[in-house]
């Protein structure tokens, strides 16, 4: 994820605002010196950092609209991880609603079409060509009525995600490590399959709550030709 150049900017009221959830959750010792700052990311990135007595705390400008209790929200569960406390379950419930919201998501939706960044669209690995796996799964499973969004390896292997489709940016990616001789076709074609998926059920909200792999995306996921072998392939994988 990336930020745009945009500097930082103060967090009005910011301090107070961690000194009091500070106390709240009951952390001891003094509190640090917050240093609390808006940055342009392009989602609902925030972080803390403790560097001997300062916390260097940044936030997403997305949440400069919010109400003062989601800022108390967001310092309650970044102190929390940073002490060990658990926040209160009201402040997890409003940050919830707020990061939920439709007004929330329309917002990142923009912000994320201005900044992130937008991979090349080179389809072709060193052992995997996901144009013609695209063409293929979406004839004969698609009906050839999805539109192709760019198509890309990821530039770096990734830990724990296998793909990722992106609606904002319109583009599937893969990770690298599945452009290997050693997995097979099918296991390839079924990620992408997998994030095909994303584009046909895009995320929506159940009881507050958003849902990527709604009851009908899995009942979809299964019609996949090899979709137990490729499972058993990629739980040996890792």
């Amino acid at each position: 994820m990336r930020a745009s150049r945009q500097a930082p900017r103060h967090v009005p009221g910011g301090q107070q605002v961690f000194r009091r959830i500070y106390t709240r959750l009951g952390c001891l010792g003094r509190p640090p010196h917050f240093v609390i700052e808006y940055h342009p990311y392009a989602d609902l990135t925030h972080t803390i950092r403790l560097r001997e007595d300062t916390a260097d705390v940044r936030l997403s400008d997305a949440l400069e609209p919010a109400p003062r209790q989601v800022l108390e929200a967001v310092a309650a569960i970044l102190l929390g991880r940073l002490y060990g406390k658990r926040p209160p379950d009201e402040l997890l419930d409003l940050y919830r609603q707020f990061s939920n919201a439709q007004s929330t998501r329309r917002r990142i939706l923009l912000l994320r079409e201005r900044r992130a960044r937008r991979a090349e669209h080179h389809p072709a690995g060193r052992h995997h060509d996901l144009g013609p796996l695209f063409r293929a799964l979406n004839r004969r499973y698609f009906r050839d009525s999805l539109p192709q969004p760019r198509l890309a390896w990821s530039r770096r292997a990734w830990r724990s995600q296998l793909g990722c489709f992106d609606p904002a940016l319109d583009q599937i990616v893969l990770n690298r490590q599945l452009d290997q001789p050693r997995v097979p076709r099918y296991v390839v074609s079924y990620v992408l399959y997998h994030e095909m998926l994303h584009v046909k059920h895009p995320m929506r909200l159940e009881r507050c709550r958003r849902t990527s792999h709604s009851g009908p995306f899995r009942e979809e996921e299964k019609r996949f030709e090899h979709y137990g072998r490729a499972l058993r392939f990629l739980a040996r994988f890792r």
